[in-house]
């Protein structure tokens, strides 16, 4: 444990964030799971709707730091990649 009481703020603070990001990254992953799954099912048009809202939560977590944004970019090309492909 912390002894200084600006140590102990810093520690509150980045379990605070911790779990922000936790939240954003686990939102963002589970939209992209649902795309994939719409891709290899053949749903192209469901596939199409949940990637323009897992395209939002990526940017998103680019937006506030929890992946870089070439790392969203290239998770991006990739599922329009897939989406593009399914039948």
């Amino acid at each position: 444990m912390p002894i200084k009481a600006a140590a102990h703020k810093a520690l509150r603070q980045s379990n605070k964030r911790a779990e922000r990001n936790k939240l954003v990254k686990r939102s963002m992953e589970n939209a992209i799971e649902f795309v994939r799954r719409a891709t290899t099912e053949g749903k192209k048009e469901e596939a199409a709707k949940l990637f323009t809202a897992a395209q939002q939560l990526i940017d998103k977590a680019a937006k506030v730091g929890v992946i870089k944004k070439n790392n969203a970019s290239r998770k991006k090309a990739r599922l329009v990649k897939k989406v593009n492909a399914a039948k």
